[in-house]
């Protein structure tokens, strides 16, 4: 089914551009031709979890039906949808049977404490970023990251969210350091491991997105639970991995995070997420990142405490964010996709900013999906 969504996604992108089509289906819905265009590209800006493990799940259907109308560009499993693996793969194979763009179907497997398949269900775990950098080689850790990745795509996920590569100048801190999650605090060993993760999931068809640009690593609070700020702890070198990542061709997507850090000129007291100085400023002017920029979960403390569901939206677009998080996961919203897609609609008919962002996020979105699923005329052409 993979296959054959892949096939399809040259056909798909000549419908969206195709003027004459759109108006034949913009007269059977009652809507302009280019609204449903933009609608289309507004639906792979958005990613989602949902409430639910088995078929016959609300949650799970109303995903389903959201991937078979364009509405959403992937789902995120967390550990509640976690029934047993043939039950998630067969979850994934039909979630990507009814979408014509091939879903983004993506989940949290750094290893340790923060692993979404677990020896619970019978997946191998992997250990933590801090041990394998303790007691593997990189060498060894690719091994380890494409046995993982192996298992991830065979059960049809294709898009782990790792690794991190937040320097642990802070092992005190409550959501990287205490958890294992960080490689180390010398910037050159976090790039060495970061890389064999990479190369071990990208080596089996899976897509790695690091994070938390620009640095969670000094923090010493939980972005989850309200706001953060990092403006005294953070230093230039937690930029290093993203530097040298990007410049070798090794960062595939960047996930931005909830953090303030007013060091970042024009930040001031706004979240990176929600920063276009920092996403577009810091990361693709003066990084020269190219790719597709991940928010972090767009529900928690640090955002939902601070600004209302519109502002959010508007803001993360503005910022820089191409695929927009929305993890559902203490309170769940099935009706998020179309509560993006009304908004960003009407912001689009009247700030052509929002409408550009939204085609160049779209475009992004595209060019990362067509790799990881070359469409026969793009295989021929290389």
């Amino acid at each position: 089914m993979i296959k054959r969504a892949g096939i399809l996604l040259v056909a798909v992108l000549a419908t969206l551009t195709s003027l004459s089509e759109a108006k034949v289906h913009a007269e059977e819905a009652g809507a302009s031709a280019g609204d449903i265009v933009l609608r289309k590209m507004i639906g792979q800006m958005v990613l989602v979890g949902f409430v639910g493990n088995k078929p016959e799940d609300e949650g799970y259907r109303s995903v389903l039906n959201q991937a078979a109308q364009g509405r959403i560009s992937g789902v995120l499993y967390l550990t509640r949808n976690i029934r047993s693996l043939r039950a998630v793969g067969n979850l994934n194979e039909r979630l990507q049977s009814v979408s014509s763009i091939p879903l983004l179907v993506a989940l949290d497997q750094e290893g340790g404490r923060i692993e979404r398949l677990t020896k619970a269900v019978g997946f191998k775990e992997t250990p933590s970023a801090a041990s394998v950098a303790q007691y593997m080689s990189p060498g060894e850790a690719k091994a380890e990251y494409s046995n993982m990745a192996a298992g991830l795509a065979s059960f049809g996920f294709n898009l782990n969210l790792g690794p991190v590569v937040d320097l642990n100048t802070n092992p005190h801190n409550p959501i990287i350091g205490r958890l294992g999650r960080s490689y180390s605090s010398d910037e050159k060993k976090v790039v060495a491991y970061a890389r064999a993760f990479i190369q071990g999931h990208r080596e089996n068809g899976v897509i790695t997105s690091l994070k938390h640009f620009p640095g969670h690593g000094s923090s010493s609070g939980d972005t989850h639970k309200g706001a953060v700020e990092v403006t005294d702890s953070w230093g230039d070198s937690e930029l290093a991995p993203y530097r040298d990542l990007i410049a070798s061709g090794d960062a595939q997507t960047i996930m931005s995070s909830h953090v303030v850090n007013r060091n970042i000129p024009g930040a001031e007291d706004t979240p990176a997420s929600m920063s276009p100085a920092t996403l577009i400023g810091l990361l693709r002017k003066k990084l020269k990142f190219r790719g597709v920029v991940i928010s972090d979960d767009l529900q928690m403390g640090a955002i939902i405490r601070t600004r209302s569901f519109e502002d959010t939206v508007r803001q993360a677009v503005v910022a820089g964010n191409d695929v927009l998080v929305f993890a559902n996961d203490k309170s769940p919203d099935p009706t998020i996709p179309d509560r993006i897609s009304d908004f960003l609609l009407k912001e689009a008919r009247s700030n052509p900013m929002i409408l550009a962002r939204i085609q160049e996020s779209y475009g992004r979105i595209m060019r990362l999906k067509n790799k990881l699923y070359p469409t026969a005329s793009s295989a021929k052409a290389e």
